[in-house]
């Protein structure tokens, strides 16, 4: 008996590792892509609406065609292709559609860890790997344009790691990476904070015979990354958003701590741990590359996502294991096609909030819709899509420090603020969350009328009857 177990219990396994590949690049994404939080941003319909608007005028905007309070002014459309695919999806299937393109976005992403680690990491920590860095992504998987950009952050991780091991840089096609990574998102300097530490461990591997090919590599690739359609301004936003100091405002600008993403620390602590009860020596360009974007991390939530896509890749194949020897990986890439459509027929509709009020906009008198509005900052994406135009949305940089810090005084209930604004804009109605001291002001302050709430919001009406001068003297 027990030895006729033992051709079973090997045939289980067998079989358990050939489907360990569909279950981590094809299944855990697909289970991901069936998540209605995927819509817990306001972002996702402007960058919808921003999508339509290039399909419909065959430009990228260079001003703002969008806000009555901005309109006409300067702005840089940084992430343009993402949401033309974004409004192309959205066009075909609605929010499924969305769902499809972050499900595709997270196949390939885990597809490249997976493809990387194979041959240089044991099973089970492949499994562990990609459990985690699925973990710390969680916040950060939403319909945004910063998803699409994963993949391509994860290809260049792993291709210049890949140079570590032969010393020699990555085949100058790879810079094509870089042509999508500055059009997709604004986080394309990254590019050479992954590359300068990789690039020095693989030229300290090589005794630096191989210069005259990075420096070559390295040329071709600062050139990719001016191949932006916004031109200067495309390659200069990022810098100028990360000076704004009205960032402070926004959650995943403020510093990472241990009470808001738990996930990150604890995932941080695991991998600390293990690299210390193992005692892994560290290449000093790895070393230096992890502790950066661990320090900007630290500095700002948003970053936590670029640090867990480079760590995944770099930290667990400093660990001896048995690694399982390279499969082909064409029958997954394959079958990703009809998962990522299937995803997309399936119906999906995200849960009413602040982010996707479509009852407060249903509810929305027609004679109002074109006339100025104060709103709520998450309020500002919905409205743009349902052809709105807002008082302030998403798009920090455009509105600027001043604007920002003086709409968020105005929603915290300051009412000469908030009159100052009535008479400039002429606002006729608000569109406010269902609690909120600007809200519980205007109830109390005879000159609007509150229309219609529920509970993600309340509208309000300005009494056409009462003058500013008139609500000051009640």
């Amino acid at each position: 008996m027990g030895d006729e177990a033992k051709p079973a219990d090997g045939r289980r396994d067998e079989l358990a590792q050939r489907l360990l590949p569909y279950v981590l690049v094809l299944l855990m994404p697909f289970g991901i892509g069936l998540a209605p939080r995927l819509f817990n941003d306001g972002d996702v319909s402007w960058h919808v609406a921003v999508g339509r608007w290039i399909w419909a005028h065959r430009a990228i905007p260079s001003v703002d065609p969008f806000s009555f309070t901005m309109a006409g002014k300067p702005w840089v459309a940084m992430e343009w292709p993402a949401d033309l695919v974004m409004a192309g999806a959205y066009g075909l299937a609605g929010f499924a559609g969305l769902a499809a393109v972050v499900t595709a976005a997270l196949v390939a992403l885990h597809l490249i860890v997976f493809a990387y680690l194979r041959t240089r990491a044991s099973p089970i920590a492949i499994v562990v790997t990609l459990i985690v860095m699925d973990v710390v992504l969680a916040p950060f998987m939403l319909a945004r344009p910063h998803v699409l950009v994963w993949p391509v952050v994860a290809g260049w991780t792993a291709l210049l790691a890949r140079s570590t091991e032969t010393g020699r840089p990555p085949p100058l096609w790879a810079a094509l990476l870089l042509v999508a990574w500055t059009n997709l998102h604004g986080s394309f300097p990254l590019a050479a904070v992954i590359a300068a530490p990789l690039a020095f461990d693989a030229l300290v591997a090589a005794e630096w015979k191989t210069l005259r090919a990075w420096l070559l590599f390295a040329g071709v690739s600062a050139v990719a990354i001016c191949l932006n359609l916004n031109g200067l301004d495309g390659l200069l936003q990022p810098f100028r958003v990360a000076q704004l100091e009205s960032l402070t405002l926004i959650q995943e600008w403020l510093p990472s701590t241990p009470h808001s993403q738990p996930q990150f620390y604890a995932a941080l602590l695991l991998g600390l741990g293990l690299l210390l009860w193992r005692g892994v020596r560290v290449p000093p360009g790895r070393l230096v590359l992890v502790l950066v974007l661990l320090a900007l991390a630290f500095t700002q939530v948003r970053h936590q996502s670029w640090f867990a896509i480079v760590a995944v890749l770099l930290v667990p194949p400093l660990f001896a294991g048995n690694a399982e020897p390279g499969r082909k990986l064409l029958p997954l890439a394959l079958l990703a096609v009809p998962l990522v459509l299937l995803r997309g027929l399936i119906p999906l509709a995200p849960a009413e909030n602040v982010a996707n009020p479509r009852s407060l906009i249903a509810a929305i008198p027609p004679a109002l819709r074109d006339q100025p509005v104060f709103n709520e900052y998450s309020f500002g994406g919905p409205l743009i899509l349902a052809g709105i135009r807002p008082y302030i949305d998403g798009r920090s940089e455009l509105y600027g420090d001043a604007f920002m810090t003086d709409y968020v005084r105005i929603l915290g209930g300051d009412m000469a603020r908030f009159d100052r604004a009535v008479a400039r804009y002429d606002i006729r109605w608000a569109m406010l969350p269902a609690k909120s001291d600007l809200g519980a002001a205007l109830e109390k302050s005879g000159g609007w009328k509150r229309t219609y709430a529920d509970r993600v919001g309340a509208i309000y009406v300005r009494d056409a009857r009462s003058t500013i001068s008139e609500r000051k003297a009640l």
